[in-house]
């Protein structure tokens, strides 16, 4: 049996669908999942992202009020044997790691948004995990999101994805 496919990504800040580029649509047709960790902006591009595959989505902080009462703060997304916290993090940088951790103690993984900085950090027990953003970039990387092959055992192996 062949990985699961999970793309990941956050802080789109779009106001409408039809934003995202053509290569971040790429890489969202057909996966397995998708991840989208606040800051959707707009209802319009939720609906998007559900159109294109299974959509796990939270809220952020700029997001229109109809998303921020109809999402949650926090989610656990589960496929392929692994557990994946989502939720967006506006908190201070300070202790975020112990904070994102402590929040999905059963998670293999914790995907976050809010900073567009790419992140994928390794624990002894977990992945912490910030796809960046594809649409509003912090980084020297660039616009980013991230893919995540799931195994048959549930195991998580990330690799970022770029243009």
């Amino acid at each position: 049996m062949s990985a699961l496919r999970v793309v990941c990504l956050s802080d789109t800040h779009l106001r409408r669908a039809g934003g995202l580029p053509l290569w971040c649509l790429r890489r969202l047709e057909g996966a397995d999942l998708i991840v989208h960790a606040g800051d959707l902006v707009a209802l319009p591009v939720l609906e998007q992202l559900e159109r294109l595959a299974p959509t796990v989505a939270v809220r952020g902080n700029m997001d229109a009020l109809v998303l921020k009462e109809s999402l949650p703060a926090r989610k656990i997304a589960e496929i392929g044997g692994a557990r994946i916290g989502v939720l967006h993090d506006p908190g201070p940088a300070l202790g975020r790691t112990d904070r994102l951790t402590h929040a999905f103690l059963d998670c293999g993984a914790v995907v976050y948004g809010h900073t567009h900085v790419p992140e994928i950090q390794r624990l002894s027990d977990r992945l912490v995990l910030n796809p960046g953003s594809p649409t509003v970039p912090r980084s020297t990387l660039g616009a980013t999101m991230l893919e995540l092959a799931i195994s048959s055992d549930g195991a998580i192996d990330p690799t970022f994805v770029t243009p």
